[in-house]
């Protein structure tokens, strides 16, 4: 029997197999390009480079139409792995090559960790306000709050993708289930006397059965986002507690009593807490002399932490962003008349990766050229003399 596997790795260490994928990389930069008008950023990148293959719905089914990024950039980390260690011997006039291609490899490893680790939230401040938690500027969350003390609060934070899937919600510090009886991925919540004739609604507490709700079409700008609003059953031994409408369009929690404790519901966006807290202490909205063209926006933070050893000040402007125990904030936006910043937080633990990979890259071409340089110094030399 035939053995498979010198054609297998021949396969994988082909150059013709380099140059397909290179080819297929090529043209999955440019669909999503295009499909970026429709989509936006973060949708493009999810459907094209964060998986292993493009989906297009037929009938509601999704197929797979073409390779995604994982799919290729896996290939082509596999391809270069196997041409290394089946193609080239190591020896001193080719450890440039070598380190090149060892920070390429390290490259493509770092944007796979970067696809999966890397997190994007907010924190909204205004002047004098403190935080200790960023949210999701594109996922959502149930918070059931156990607002009995009122020093603290006891959150149960439930996914909007488990409240999507309508399946019964079971929490063991949960005196009560939660059951999904509506739900819409974004919505426009009204009050009924704006819409006459809306449907009954099915919420039959609080402020729910004053509200109509209507589905909308998923937005994809980078400057809108979905607002997801559902009609939630809770249900206790006894049976049915009501029917609640939660929505990220109502930003107070809606509270009642059960069980001798105080609870609120809330559909808002989804939150990282700290161990630290952030107050802002002032905002600064610089222009150029003569001119309303802002040069510079900067923001005065005062951070402390929960276990005391930091209690410091902070400045972040452009190109100057606050690290902290491992994440990054960045000036986003401001509003100065009203007192408000915004700052981008970025949770990316392989952030050096790509910076230690070019570094790499750069030592293997020069060392190599350098290499190949003393070489031909040294031939031409010979041939002078004699």
């Amino acid at each position: 029997m035939r053995n498979p596997w010198p054609s297998f790795v021949k396969f994988f260490v082909s150059l013709k197999l380099t140059v397909v994928l290179l080819a297929l990389s090529i043209v999955l930069i440019f669909a999503a390009t295009l499909d970026q008008v429709h989509l936006g950023v973060w949708a493009v990148q999810e459907k094209y480079f964060h998986s292993f293959f493009v989906l297009w719905k037929f009938g509601g089914v999704p197929v797979p139409v073409f390779p995604g990024g994982y799919f290729v950039g896996g290939l082509l980390l596999v391809n270069l792995v196997t041409a290394h260690i089946c193609r080239f011997k190591f020896s001193w006039r080719k450890s440039g090559i070598w380190l090149t291609h060892a920070g390429l490899i390290l490259l493509l490893i770092g944007q796979l960790l970067t696809g999966l680790w890397q997190r994007e939230s907010q924190v909204q401040l205004n002047v004098g306000e403190t935080k200790r938690y960023s949210e999701d500027f594109r996922l959502d969350e149930l918070a059931v709050i156990n607002a009995t003390d009122p020093k603290f609060d006891d959150v149960v934070a439930i996914p909007e993708s488990v409240l999507a899937r309508g399946e019964p919600i079971q929490q063991p510090s949960l005196p009560f289930r939660i059951v999904t009886r509506l739900y819409y991925p974004n919505s426009v919540v009204q009050m009924r006397s704006q819409a006459p004739n809306a449907p009954p609604s099915p919420a039959t507490m609080d402020i729910g059965t004053q509200l109509a709700v209507s589905p909308q079409p998923l937005t994809y700008k980078p400057d809108e986002r979905n607002m997801p609003a559902a009609c939630i059953e809770l249900s206790g031994p006894d049976g049915s507690l009501g029917i609640w409408l939660v929505s990220t369009w109502l930003d107070a929690p809606q509270k009642f009593d059960y069980d001798g404790r105080t609870w609120q519901l809330v559909l808002r966006s989804k939150r990282y807490y700290t161990p630290y807290s952030l107050t802002l202490s002032q905002i600064k909205n610089d222009v150029f002399a003569g001119s309303d063209i802002p040069k510079n926006f900067s923001s005065s933070i005062h951070l402390h932490s929960d276990d005391t050893q930091d209690d410091r000040d902070a400045l972040i402007y452009m190109n100057n962003p606050l690290r902290y125990r491992g994440l990054t904030y960045y000036q986003y936006q401001m509003n100065k008349a009203g007192g408000l910043s915004v700052l981008q937080v970025v949770h990316n633990p392989s952030w050096t990766i790509p910076y230690i990979s070019c570094l790499m890259m750069a030592a293997g071409l020069i060392f190599q050229f350098v290499l190949h340089l003393n070489g031909f110094i040294r031939k031409r030399t010979a041939q002078v003399k004699t």
